[in-house]
């Protein structure tokens, strides 16, 4: 049986990856910093390598669910170089992305292999075709809700607190930082979600993945209104979300969408990292070092292979 370590396994994303490598005949072996929450596995601090490479002792992969990112991701990848495994992590955050695609390392590595991030880069690309150039990729996030896990709200301050509070979009072919609010507008959504309010340029990890390989000069995210006020109110997570991500990728006056509709953002993290670490042991990669989900896999055949978990339509 093939062994993978997912470091942070006792979080809440990192135990759908458990479940899921499971579901799909591998043997996790749990990993984190936290020994008593492990109860068992292998600790491995981010500042003790040595008790990384313990942890990486055997295995044939490693899936990082421990965030912040901007601390754990590249002392996971450099043990993962160390042991000559691919490395695949959950990382939302932009700054932690845009570190690990300034590596240059021999190892597969693949960021941003989650909700935010991976779907919608294997959407924009499968959306555009043999294509690589575009004038503008709209992403836009439907939510039923969102009821953000601790990790997400301890990764989105050291995001900001990164980017001195500032907020940034990728537009014009750059990132961009600046200090004026969301645009507020609507989107309609493909029922029967409909019409509805959203933040625009609510950025999230699209706007690094997707420009990593795409010749494309404005990345724009937007998320439902009422989806961005339960992520400021951050209660309990106490239901699962409904989601509808809609992807539209524009050139010559030509329109292309991809849509993806689930249940539970952080669930479906769990078949992308896993089917990504199964594609890259496997051989079904189209890049190597560092890459994008839509640079590295067969972006349409990835998409379908997440059924049930992820439905995806295209036109």
């Amino acid at each position: 049986m093939t062994s993978v370590l997912v470091y942070g396994a006792y979080g809440h994303t990192g135990r759908f990856v458990v479940a899921e490598l499971r579901r799909r005949g591998f043997e996790p072996i749990l990993s984190g910093r936290d020994a008593a929450k492990l109860r068992g596995g292998r600790p491995a601090s981010v500042d003790d390598p040595a008790s990384l490479d313990r942890a990486f002792d055997g295995v044939a992969a490693v899936i990082n669910c421990a965030g912040p990112f901007a601390v754990t991701a590249l002392p996971v990848i450099e043990a993962a170089a160390r042991a000559g495994v691919p490395y695949v992590d959950v990382a939302a955050e932009i700054e932690a992305n845009l570190d690990t695609f300034a590596l240059d390392v021999d190892t597969v590595v693949v960021p941003a292999m989650a909700f935010f991030g991976g779907l919608g880069d294997l959407l924009a690309t499968a959306a555009m075709g043999d294509r690589t150039t575009a004038d503008e990729v709209h992403v836009a996030y439907g939510l039923s809700g969102w009821h953000p896990t601790p990790g997400t709200l301890a990764a989105g301050r050291v995001s900001r607190e990164r980017r001195g509070s500032k907020r940034i979009r990728f537009a014009g072919g750059r990132l961009e930082h600046r200090d004026d609010a969301l645009p507020t507008l609507e989107w309609t959504f493909p029922e029967p979600l409909g019409t509805r309010p959203v933040l625009g340029e609510f950025s999230m990890a699209d706007i690094v993945t997707i420009p990593r390989h795409l010749n494309v000069r404005d990345v724009t995210s937007y998320l439902t209104v009422d989806a961005a006020q339960g992520l400021a109110a951050a209660g309990e997570r106490d239901s699962a979300e409904s989601f509808v991500v809609d992807v539209v990728v524009r050139f010559g006056g030509v329109e292309r969408r991809a849509v993806a509709r689930g249940q539970d953002i952080y669930a479906v993290s769990a078949p992308l990292a896993v089917e990504a670490v199964a594609r890259i042991l496997s051989g079904r990669t189209k890049a190597k070092g560092v890459a994008a989900a839509g640079e590295i896999f067969d972006a349409p055949d990835f998409l379908r292979a997440l059924a049930p978990h992820v439905t995806v339509e295209f036109s």
